[in-house]
């Protein structure tokens, strides 16, 4: 590996996408939370945007009044190889992904640079795996992907509930997600352009499987469970088709503590049956119109991308995704909690994730990697002190 730092780059760490709605509380939270120490920048399209940023985050700490400004646009590759080599990590917001991320992913691994996202685009992070994965393996940048609420509770949640388990015996870990909040634009044009290219996510997770090394004397599977009630959370489980389990099972395949034989199922927690009835019919009818170009651009047209809930309804929205491990004649549950996933809680996730990154003591890694194979017990650590609940519910 060949990765570049120190005080050969300008920054730490620069957050791309900083005006937008995530991004702004991100870079919020980093002019809360950063290190004195700590070189970082925000960087987008607009220099005017920028500064009114720099204006608001300067009411957070005096400092940000001189806080650097990168002007950088998606579709501008030679401004994100500049981006890419002028610092050691890069946060990006900009989505959704499959349309405007696969140019930074690039330079990032061009440059030994290591990469955070908050994507959950399953076919975005196997596209940029088999084009960009061999060459930062090279260059020794880190690409990480989905650092928000996806996937990160579910990932190092399930590492957390593996780490309760016996060693070397065969586990199975369920998790059980029950979430209330709001949503933004940009997080809706994500969600309807996953659910609208479902042939090609099927064809970049086909190719991914040719490229990816298959493991050897082992096994990591995540296979979708059926739907259920769920005797250990009282509630209706609902197998949720996301990047989620795809995550965990790529977690396990990397890491020996996992077990020879690992089984991951993820799940929607619902209470009432007339919800666990309604919930997927009203998905599948969305699902269903996103097929179609001019529904799918109707349905983008009613959330304006930039805008989101505002801060009292962030305030009452929770997450909580509990987990039922079970191996060596042991069975644990575990639970990962916190406020509004979609926004504070991500914003978070994505900051103390860089930070992580440029900070931390970690293992060595390279190339493509999981939240929990690249950052794992050191983030535990940072999101515990964060306010996010890692806690063991109790044993059998």
């Amino acid at each position: 590996m060949n990765r570049q730092n120190g005080p050969e780059r300008p920054y730490d760490i620069v957050l791309f996408g900083a005006t937008g709605f995530v991004g702004t509380i991100t870079a919020e939270y980093l002019a809360a939370h950063a290190p004195e120490e700590c070189r970082w920048a925000v960087a987008g399209r607009s220099k005017a945007k920028l500064e009114r940023l720099r204006e608001r985050l300067a009411a957070i700490d005096p400092a940000c009044s001189a806080l650097p400004l990168t002007v950088a646009d998606a579709s501008d590759p030679d401004s994100l190889r500049e981006l890419a080599e002028s610092t050691r990590v890069v946060a990006t917001t900009v989505g959704p992904y499959v349309w405007y991320g696969e140019a930074l992913v690039a330079a990032c691994a061009e440059a030994g640079t290591d990469y955070a996202d908050l994507t959950g685009e399953p076919e975005f992070v196997d596209t940029t795996f088999v084009r960009h994965d061999a060459r930062a393996r090279e260059t020794g940048a880190r690409l990480v992907h989905a650092c928000g609420f996806d996937s990160v509770p579910h990932d190092l949640g399930a590492y957390f509930t593996v780490q309760q388990l016996p060693q070397d015996v065969p586990l199975r870990v369920d998790g059980f997600v029950s979430a209330g909040g709001m949503f933004s634009g940009g997080t809706f044009a994500s969600a309807v352009t996953v659910m609208g290219r479902q042939r090609e996510s099927v064809r970049a997770a086909r190719e991914r499987r040719l490229h990816e090394p298959r493991l050897v004397g082992r096994r990591a599977r995540a296979p979708f469970g059926a739907p259920r009630f769920s005797r250990e959370t009282g509630s209706w489980a609902l197998p949720l088709p996301t990047l989620d389990p795809r995550i965990v099972a790529r977690s396990a395949a990397a890491l020996k503590r996992y077990g020879p034989d690992f089984q991951y199922r993820h799940y929607a927690s619902v209470r009432t049956l007339p919800m666990a009835i309604g919930g997927p019919a009203a998905l599948g009818a969305l699902a269903a119109l996103a097929q179609l170009p001019p529904a799918r651009e109707w349905l983008m047209a009613r959330y304006e991308p930039g805008r989101g809930p505002s801060a009292e309804q962030r305030e009452r929205s929770w997450f909580r995704v509990r987990f039922v491990g079970e191996g060596g004649g042991r069975r644990v549950f575990t639970e990962v909690s916190g406020g509004d996933p979609g926004y504070g809680e991500t914003a978070k996730m994505l900051a103390e994730s860089v930070l992580s990154l440029a900070f931390d003591d970690l293992p060595p890694t390279a190339g493509q990697v999981t939240t929990t194979v690249a950052l794992g017990d050191a983030l535990i650590q940072r999101l515990r002190a964060a306010g996010i609940v890692f806690r063991v519910a109790h044993t059998r």
